[in-house]
């Protein structure tokens, strides 16, 4: 089956081929490690877990890789502010080094929280400075970057494409600036090298051929992404704030470079609102993964409410949502328990259903309402076990592991049950709704399977 993604440099959704045939090469965005995760930052993970899972129930073998920034991001987006990592010490009183490894280790124990595939290559920026150093001196020899004070920069002036990922206005930016460019030439060009001046005391700087410095965030990911996959590959992921800014420069860097877009695809996650605010670490409520737990949430079923909205749309967050997302997975793990044992073979026609939906720009919303169908259906139970647990590769919900808790049942309790239970099998339906509102009035419910029940409390 062909598969269409929506790609952002042609805004328009299109067949993916594989540049090299049954292998995928896909690069990804990866964290800031100056601070936690928030479940905002997540959402755009589990979009981008999601096109993995799908690529592989396509017969392709993924080669993810995704960076860690641990160096280079300054508080803007542009080129002011201090290093976030720099802020990141001084805030926490650790050396910069050490919250890097602190919020990496963190940030892939949320991903393994939410059952999310790692990639197969993690590069951290400040493993790669020479890299870095590498790709700029190549632009430098294209003719595309200039000196001032305080770093090197391109000269996003010399490409009359420049920014056309994110659609920019860029007579626009240049018409309607109200900031000081300091020595810039153009309001949108960008620091490659920055260099380090006295009075910052950095910890993280390295010696380069124009100073001595740090790399700016936008050369990480495209010396890292041509180390690791070449200078044209199929997939580069990110989430929606990229588009305008990050993206655009790592393009123009790369097409300075070796003359490529560097991704055939550029796909971009949307955000979580809050309140109808972007979800940020800067906003009033800052929510990790460990404080759904906290809450007493499974943080899988964050992943399932993720799994209702499209990657594309931006997705409302509230605790009655999460409720329902919590409530709707424990129904769906109940129902698969009991379907008992799974056949040899998947349903096909539910299956090729299954995936023509995500194949369809992964449309993750519609293949959970098939799942619903799929339960619904009159197809034999193991059948339904053995469709949803294939369903389960790209939903990553966990299905086929999850096991009830295991609950004390008072032996009052039982009996009543057990009583309801063979009242049930005799078809007394007057005295089984008697004897579950007996459960009932003890605290109990009564969840009836195949061959037994569960009990729960109320």
């Amino acid at each position: 089956m062909s598969i269409e993604l929506y790609d952002t440099w042609t805004r328009s959704q299109r067949e993916f081929t594989p540049l090299t045939p049954g292998e995928v090469g896909l690069y990804t965005c990866g964290p800031t490690v100056y601070n936690y995760a928030h479940i905002g930052n997540l959402r755009t993970y589990l979009f981008e877990d999601g096109l993995v899972r799908t690529l592989k129930l396509n017969g392709y073998r993924v080669n993810h890789v995704m960076n860690i920034t641990d160096v280079g991001h300054l508080v803007s987006d542009g080129n002011d502010g201090e290093d976030k990592m720099e802020a990141g010490s001084r805030r926490t009183g650790q050396t910069a080094w050490t919250i890097a490894a602190l919020y990496t280790d963190a940030f892939r124990a949320d991903l393994k929280l939410l059952n999310i595939v790692e990639p197969d290559i993690w590069c951290k920026a400040t493993d790669h400075i020479p890299e870095q150093i590498s790709f700029i001196e190549e632009i430098e020899k294209k003719g595309y970057v200039y000196r001032t004070s305080d770093g090197i920069y391109f000269d996003t002036s010399k490409q009359s494409d420049y920014g056309y990922l994110g659609r920019l206005d860029i007579a626009g930016l240049q018409a309607g600036a109200r900031v000081d460019l300091g020595e810039k030439k153009n309001p949108t060009d960008y620091a490659l090298w920055k260099f380090s001046a006295p009075e910052d005391h950095r910890q993280m700087e390295w010696d380069s051929p124009w100073g001595r410095g740090f790399p700016g965030w936008h050369i990480e990911c495209s010396a890292m992404a041509h180390k690791y996959l070449g200078a044209y590959f199929d997939i580069h992921c990110g989430g929606e704030d990229h588009i305008t800014v990050h993206h655009p420069n790592e393009i123009s860097q790369t097409e300075a470079a070796y003359g490529t877009r560097l991704a055939n695809f550029w796909m971009h996650g949307y955000f979580i609102l809050l309140n109808s605010a972007k979800m940020s670490k800067s906003s009033g409520e800052f929510l990790r993964v460990q404080v759904l737990i906290d809450k007493g949430y499974d943080p899988i079923a964050y992943r399932y409410l993720c799994l209702t909205a499209h990657y594309r749309s931006q997705l409302m967050f509230s605790w009655d949502a999460l409720d329902a997302a919590q409530t709707a997975l424990d129904r769906m793990r109940v129902n698969v328990v009991a379907l008992g044992e799974a056949a040899a073979q998947p349903h096909a026609d539910f299956v090729a259903r299954f995936m023509a939906m995500l194949n369809d720009d992964l449309n993750f919303p519609q293949a959970l309402a098939l799942a619903y169908e799929l339960l619904k259906s009159e197809l034999a139970p193991g059948v339904k076990k053995a469709t949803l647990l294939k369903f389960d590769e790209a939903f990553g919900l966990g299905l086929g592991a999850w096991v009830p808790k295991t609950v004390d049942v008072p032996g009052d309790v039982r009996a009543v049950a057990d009583l309801r239970w063979a009242a049930r099998n005799a078809k007394d339906w007057g005295e089984a709704d008697r004897l579950r509102g007996e459960l009932t009035a003890l605290g109990w419910t009564m969840k009836d399977g195949k061959d037994s029940y569960t009990l729960a409390k109320v």
